[in-house]
Protein backbone atom coordinates (compact mmCIF):
# COMPACT_ATOMS: atom_id res chain seq x y z
CA UNK A 1 0.00 0.00 0.00
CA UNK A 2 1.05 3.04 -0.75
CA UNK A 3 1.46 5.99 2.17
CA UNK A 4 0.71 9.51 1.21
CA UNK A 5 -0.57 12.59 2.29
CA UNK A 6 -3.28 14.93 0.60
CA UNK A 7 -1.88 17.86 -0.35
CA UNK A 8 -5.01 19.07 -2.61
CA UNK A 9 -2.36 19.21 -5.76
CA UNK A 10 -4.18 19.32 -8.40
CA UNK A 11 -1.14 20.91 -10.87
CA UNK A 12 0.37 17.52 -11.33
CA UNK A 13 -2.35 15.50 -11.70
CA UNK A 14 -3.48 17.81 -14.44
CA UNK A 15 0.11 17.30 -16.19
CA UNK A 16 0.28 13.78 -16.14
CA UNK A 17 -2.95 13.36 -16.72
CA UNK A 18 -2.29 15.36 -20.02
CA UNK A 19 0.70 13.38 -20.53
CA UNK A 20 -1.05 10.15 -20.34
CA UNK A 21 -3.81 11.23 -22.77
CA UNK A 22 -1.10 12.54 -25.07
CA UNK A 23 -0.58 9.09 -26.94
CA UNK A 24 -4.17 9.64 -28.45
CA UNK A 25 -3.50 12.54 -30.35
CA UNK A 26 -2.42 12.70 -34.31
CA UNK A 27 -0.47 14.90 -36.44
CA UNK A 28 -0.75 14.24 -40.21
CA UNK A 29 2.59 15.10 -41.98
CA UNK A 30 1.25 14.49 -45.52
CA UNK A 31 4.48 13.70 -47.39
CA UNK A 32 6.89 15.72 -45.27
CA UNK A 33 9.48 13.92 -42.95
CA UNK A 34 7.42 12.99 -39.37
CA UNK A 35 7.14 15.21 -37.15
CA UNK A 36 9.03 14.32 -33.71
CA UNK A 37 6.28 15.87 -31.41
CA UNK A 38 4.79 14.14 -27.86
CA UNK A 39 8.01 12.70 -26.59
CA UNK A 40 7.23 10.20 -24.24
CA UNK A 41 11.06 9.15 -23.17
CA UNK A 42 14.62 10.93 -23.62
CA UNK A 43 18.21 8.27 -23.55
CA UNK A 44 21.49 8.62 -24.47
CA UNK A 45 22.69 5.56 -26.52
CA UNK A 46 26.08 4.66 -25.10
CA UNK A 47 27.19 3.13 -27.91
CA UNK A 48 27.43 6.60 -29.87
CA UNK A 49 26.78 9.28 -27.48
CA UNK A 50 23.66 10.65 -29.61
CA UNK A 51 20.47 11.40 -27.63
CA UNK A 52 17.23 9.23 -28.34
CA UNK A 53 13.61 10.55 -28.33
CA UNK A 54 10.45 8.17 -28.17
CA UNK A 55 7.40 9.53 -29.20
CA UNK A 56 3.98 9.43 -30.51
CA UNK A 57 5.33 9.00 -34.05
CA UNK A 58 7.89 6.69 -33.45
CA UNK A 59 12.01 6.37 -31.94
CA UNK A 60 13.95 9.24 -33.11
CA UNK A 61 17.61 9.65 -33.58
CA UNK A 62 18.10 13.30 -32.08
CA UNK A 63 21.51 15.18 -33.42
CA UNK A 64 20.80 18.77 -32.18
CA UNK A 65 21.95 19.83 -35.94
CA UNK A 66 20.11 17.73 -38.29
CA UNK A 67 15.97 16.82 -38.53
CA UNK A 68 15.22 14.27 -35.96
CA UNK A 69 15.51 10.96 -37.67
CA UNK A 70 13.22 8.46 -37.26
CA UNK A 71 14.43 5.02 -36.82
CA UNK A 72 13.54 1.99 -39.41
CA UNK A 73 10.60 4.55 -41.06
CA UNK A 74 8.34 2.81 -37.96
CA UNK A 75 5.66 4.94 -36.95
CA UNK A 76 4.07 3.30 -33.36
CA UNK A 77 3.21 5.25 -29.96
CA UNK A 78 6.28 4.98 -27.62
CA UNK A 79 5.45 4.99 -24.09
CA UNK A 80 7.76 3.63 -21.59
CA UNK A 81 11.22 4.08 -22.56
CA UNK A 82 14.75 2.87 -20.96
CA UNK A 83 18.16 2.39 -22.53
CA UNK A 84 19.83 -0.68 -20.98
CA UNK A 85 23.30 -0.64 -22.73
CA UNK A 86 24.13 -0.08 -26.00
CA UNK A 87 21.77 -0.08 -28.39
CA UNK A 88 19.88 -2.42 -26.23
CA UNK A 89 16.68 -0.26 -25.52
CA UNK A 90 13.35 -1.59 -23.47
CA UNK A 91 10.04 0.27 -24.37
CA UNK A 92 6.14 -0.10 -24.12
CA UNK A 93 3.43 1.74 -25.91
CA UNK A 94 0.65 0.83 -28.88
CA UNK A 95 0.99 -0.37 -32.12
CA UNK A 96 1.21 2.02 -35.20
CA UNK A 97 -0.91 2.33 -38.24
CA UNK A 98 0.73 -0.42 -40.11
CA UNK A 99 0.97 -2.46 -37.51
CA UNK A 100 -2.42 -4.76 -38.25
CA UNK A 101 -3.05 -7.63 -35.98
CA UNK A 102 -1.45 -6.49 -33.23
CA UNK A 103 -2.68 -5.84 -29.70
CA UNK A 104 -3.59 -1.83 -28.39
CA UNK A 105 -1.56 -2.63 -25.25
CA UNK A 106 2.56 -4.10 -26.71
CA UNK A 107 3.65 -5.13 -23.00
CA UNK A 108 7.07 -5.34 -23.04
CA UNK A 109 9.00 -4.89 -26.36
CA UNK A 110 13.23 -4.98 -26.84
CA UNK A 111 15.29 -3.63 -29.58
CA UNK A 112 18.86 -4.66 -29.40
CA UNK A 113 19.84 -2.98 -32.47
CA UNK A 114 19.30 0.76 -31.58
CA UNK A 115 15.92 0.47 -32.90
CA UNK A 116 15.88 -0.95 -35.89
CA UNK A 117 13.68 -4.54 -35.03
CA UNK A 118 11.74 -4.75 -31.97
CA UNK A 119 10.35 -8.32 -30.43
CA UNK A 120 8.07 -8.56 -27.94
CA UNK A 121 9.42 -10.00 -24.72
CA UNK A 122 6.46 -10.14 -22.53
CA UNK A 123 2.49 -8.88 -21.20
CA UNK A 124 1.85 -8.49 -24.68
CA UNK A 125 -1.52 -6.86 -24.35
CA UNK A 126 -1.42 -6.65 -21.29
CA UNK A 127 0.54 -3.85 -19.86
CA UNK A 128 0.77 -0.29 -21.02
CA UNK A 129 4.52 0.76 -19.16
CA UNK A 130 3.72 4.62 -18.88
CA UNK A 131 6.85 5.12 -17.01
CA UNK A 132 9.89 2.92 -16.85
CA UNK A 133 13.21 2.20 -15.71
CA UNK A 134 16.26 -0.40 -15.14
CA UNK A 135 18.85 -1.21 -12.91
CA UNK A 136 20.67 -3.82 -11.93
CA UNK A 137 18.83 -6.65 -13.63
CA UNK A 138 15.18 -5.05 -12.56
CA UNK A 139 12.71 -3.49 -14.73
CA UNK A 140 10.40 -0.93 -12.94
CA UNK A 141 7.42 -0.24 -14.60
CA UNK A 142 3.98 1.52 -14.40
CA UNK A 143 1.29 0.53 -15.62
CA UNK A 144 -1.54 2.63 -17.08
CA UNK A 145 -4.08 0.04 -16.92
CA UNK A 146 -4.10 -1.65 -13.70
CA UNK A 147 -2.52 1.40 -12.31
CA UNK A 148 0.13 -0.75 -10.58
CA UNK A 149 3.43 -0.76 -10.52
CA UNK A 150 5.54 -3.35 -11.75
CA UNK A 151 8.67 -5.36 -11.48
CA UNK A 152 10.52 -8.05 -12.79
CA UNK A 153 14.16 -9.20 -12.95
CA UNK A 154 13.73 -11.51 -16.00
CA UNK A 155 11.57 -9.55 -17.93
CA UNK A 156 9.19 -12.34 -18.38
CA UNK A 157 7.51 -12.96 -14.99
CA UNK A 158 6.18 -9.37 -13.32
CA UNK A 159 5.41 -8.81 -9.68
CA UNK A 160 2.86 -6.49 -8.59
CA UNK A 161 4.10 -3.78 -6.65
CA UNK A 162 2.57 -0.86 -4.96
CA UNK A 163 -0.88 0.92 -6.84
CA UNK A 164 -1.11 4.58 -7.09
CA UNK A 165 -1.18 7.29 -9.50
CA UNK A 166 2.69 7.77 -10.58
CA UNK A 167 3.79 10.23 -13.06
CA UNK A 168 7.57 9.05 -13.04
CA UNK A 169 10.22 6.94 -11.48
CA UNK A 170 13.78 7.30 -11.03
CA UNK A 171 15.89 3.82 -9.02
CA UNK A 172 18.65 4.45 -6.98
CA UNK A 173 21.93 3.95 -9.17
CA UNK A 174 23.67 2.09 -6.07
CA UNK A 175 20.90 0.52 -3.61
CA UNK A 176 18.73 -2.09 -4.66
CA UNK A 177 14.88 -1.88 -4.16
CA UNK A 178 15.46 2.16 -3.73
CA UNK A 179 13.38 4.42 -6.08
CA UNK A 180 11.40 7.52 -6.11
CA UNK A 181 8.06 8.17 -7.55
CA UNK A 182 6.47 11.39 -8.42
CA UNK A 183 2.79 11.68 -7.37
CA UNK A 184 -0.45 14.45 -7.03
CA UNK A 185 0.86 14.58 -4.06
CA UNK A 186 4.50 14.81 -4.27
CA UNK A 187 7.34 12.59 -4.43
CA UNK A 188 7.69 9.75 -2.92
CA UNK A 189 10.32 6.80 -1.95
CA UNK A 190 10.44 3.11 -1.74
CA UNK A 191 12.94 1.56 0.33
CA UNK A 192 11.43 -2.12 -0.84
CA UNK A 193 11.49 -2.48 -4.28
CA UNK A 194 8.36 -0.50 -4.88
CA UNK A 195 5.69 -2.57 -2.62
CA UNK A 196 5.21 0.72 -0.49
CA UNK A 197 6.18 4.38 -0.60
CA UNK A 198 6.33 7.15 1.88
CA UNK A 199 5.80 10.67 0.91
CA UNK A 200 9.07 13.04 1.20
CA UNK A 201 7.70 15.93 3.15
CA UNK A 202 10.53 18.47 2.01
CA UNK A 203 10.86 18.05 -1.53
CA UNK A 204 8.97 20.11 -4.06
CA UNK A 205 6.39 19.66 -6.13
CA UNK A 206 8.04 17.44 -9.16
CA UNK A 207 6.71 15.83 -12.35
CA UNK A 208 9.73 14.30 -13.47
CA UNK A 209 12.86 12.59 -11.84
CA UNK A 210 16.04 10.92 -12.72
CA UNK A 211 18.68 9.21 -10.83
CA UNK A 212 22.08 9.15 -12.36
CA UNK A 213 24.38 8.95 -9.95
CA UNK A 214 24.28 8.71 -6.10
CA UNK A 215 24.51 12.13 -5.12
CA UNK A 216 23.10 13.51 -7.95
CA UNK A 217 18.92 12.90 -8.01
CA UNK A 218 16.97 15.28 -10.29
CA UNK A 219 13.59 16.56 -10.49
CA UNK A 220 11.46 19.02 -12.63
CA UNK A 221 8.29 20.35 -11.34
CA UNK A 222 5.18 21.21 -13.10
CA UNK A 223 5.94 24.79 -14.77
CA UNK A 224 9.80 23.71 -15.18
CA UNK A 225 11.57 24.62 -12.27
CA UNK A 226 14.45 22.01 -12.47
CA UNK A 227 15.65 21.08 -8.81
CA UNK A 228 18.55 18.58 -7.57
CA UNK A 229 19.35 16.96 -4.13
CA UNK A 230 22.51 15.79 -3.30
CA UNK A 231 21.16 13.93 -0.10
CA UNK A 232 18.50 11.29 -1.88
CA UNK A 233 16.06 13.66 -1.97
CA UNK A 234 16.14 14.99 1.55
CA UNK A 235 17.20 18.74 0.59
CA UNK A 236 16.52 19.79 -2.59
CA UNK A 237 18.29 23.16 -4.54
CA UNK A 238 16.52 24.80 -6.94
CA UNK A 239 18.57 25.25 -10.25
CA UNK A 240 17.32 27.08 -13.77
CA UNK A 241 13.92 26.38 -15.49
CA UNK A 242 12.55 25.10 -18.87
CA UNK A 243 9.69 26.75 -20.56
CA UNK A 244 6.22 24.79 -21.01
CA UNK A 245 5.10 21.48 -20.01
CA UNK A 246 7.92 19.33 -19.26
CA UNK A 247 7.29 15.56 -20.85
CA UNK A 248 10.74 13.96 -20.53
CA UNK A 249 14.33 13.75 -18.74
CA UNK A 250 17.39 12.50 -19.00
CA UNK A 251 21.28 12.89 -18.35
CA UNK A 252 24.29 12.31 -20.54
CA UNK A 253 27.89 12.85 -18.70
CA UNK A 254 28.34 14.51 -15.23
CA UNK A 255 26.50 18.04 -16.06
CA UNK A 256 23.87 17.32 -19.47
CA UNK A 257 20.11 17.08 -18.62
CA UNK A 258 17.95 17.14 -21.81
CA UNK A 259 14.33 17.86 -21.13
CA UNK A 260 11.61 17.50 -23.50
CA UNK A 261 8.39 19.76 -23.55
CA UNK A 262 5.36 20.07 -25.69
CA UNK A 263 7.49 21.39 -28.52
CA UNK A 264 11.10 21.60 -27.91
CA UNK A 265 13.98 19.42 -26.26
CA UNK A 266 15.78 21.47 -24.87
CA UNK A 267 19.28 21.24 -22.99
CA UNK A 268 21.73 22.19 -19.98
CA UNK A 269 25.49 21.41 -19.46
CA UNK A 270 25.64 23.13 -16.41
CA UNK A 271 23.93 20.72 -14.23
CA UNK A 272 20.24 22.32 -14.98
CA UNK A 273 21.31 25.93 -14.10
CA UNK A 274 20.61 27.25 -17.49
CA UNK A 275 19.17 25.80 -20.81
CA UNK A 276 19.02 26.33 -24.34
CA UNK A 277 16.60 24.87 -26.92
CA UNK A 278 18.37 21.95 -28.57
CA UNK A 279 15.60 20.48 -30.86
CA UNK A 280 12.29 22.59 -31.66
CA UNK A 281 9.35 20.98 -33.36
Amino acid sequence: MVMIRGHGLAALAMSAVAVLAGCGDSNDQGDKHVALGHVHGLGVNPADGTLYAASHHGLFRVSGNDAPEQIAGRTQDFMGFTIVGPDNFLASGHPGPDDSGQPPHLGLIETTNGGQTWTSVSLSGEADFHAMEAKRDTVYGYDSQSRQLMTSTDRHNWNREATSAIADIAVAPDVAGELIATTRDGPTRSTDGGQTFTILASAPLLRLVDWPDADRLLGVAPEGTIYVSSDRGANWTRRGQVAGNPQAITTGGETDIYVATEDAINRSSDDGATFSVFERF
